[in-house]
C-alpha cells in the first residue's frame, strides 16, 4: 500500500516508520527542507529507542522515503495521514491553521479516490472540517473519505 504523512514531528515519523515496517511503502512529507535533508541523511530529530535503527533499515528497503514534494506523495497514495502541530491559540482554542494548510494540499493534488486519515490532535468535529477544505480547493472531481485516528503515543515507548 502507497502512504502519504503529512508531518514529520514525533507522531508523523513514528507513524511512517512503523507503516513502513510493516511493509507499506511510505513517503513521510514535511514543508520543513532542513528537516526533510536531515532525515535523508539518517538524523532524526526525534528520540525514539529503535527508531532510527528502523528508519535505516526501510530506507535501504526502499519502503521509507523523506520529500518536500506533497503533490508527489499526495497523487501516488492511498491513504493520507494528517500529523501536524496543533498549537494553542492565545485564548485556549486549537488553532487548526496547519490541519487547514494540510487539507488545502491534499485538495490540489487528489488525483483519484483517497482516504484521509486526521492523526493529528484535533477538537471534536474536525474530520468534517477537513472534508469540507478538502470538497472546496480539490481540483479534480473525485471521491475521498476523511477518517479520525487520534494519536496517544507515549513518547519514549511508542515503537518498543
Amino acid at each position: 500500500m502507497n502512504i502519504c504523512v503529512i508531518g514529520t514531528g514525533y507522531v508523523g515519523l513514528v507513524t511512517g516508520v512503523i507503516f513502513a515496517d510493516l511493509g507499506n511503502d511510505v513517503t513521510c512529507v514535511d514543508k520543513i527542507k532542513e528537516k526533510i535533508d536531515s532525515l535523508n541523511k539518517g538524523i532524526m530529530p526525534i528520540y525514539e529507542p529503535g527508531l532510527e535503527e528502523m528508519v535505516k533499515r526501510n530506507v535501504v528497503d526502499n519502503r521509507l522515503f523523506f520529500s518536500t514534494d506533497l503533490h508527489g506523495a499526495v497523487e501516488k497514495a492511498e491513504i493520507i495521514f494528517i500529523c501536524v502541530g496543533t498549537p494553542p491559540k492565545d485564548n485556549g482554542e486549537t488553532d487548526l491553521s496547519f490541519v487547514e494548510g494540510a487539507a488545502k494540499g491534499i485538495a490540489k493534488s487528489i488525483n483519484g479516490y483517497k482516504i484521509v486519515v486526521n492523526k493529528s490532535t484535533v477538537p471534536v468535529g474536525t474530520g468534517d472540517f477537513v472534508r469540507k477544505v478538502i470538497e472546496k480547493n480539490k481540483t479534480h472531481n473525485t471521491d475521498f473519505d476523511v477518517v479520525s485516528n487520534p494519536e496517544f503515543l507515549r513518547e519514549g515507548s511508542a515503537i518498543v
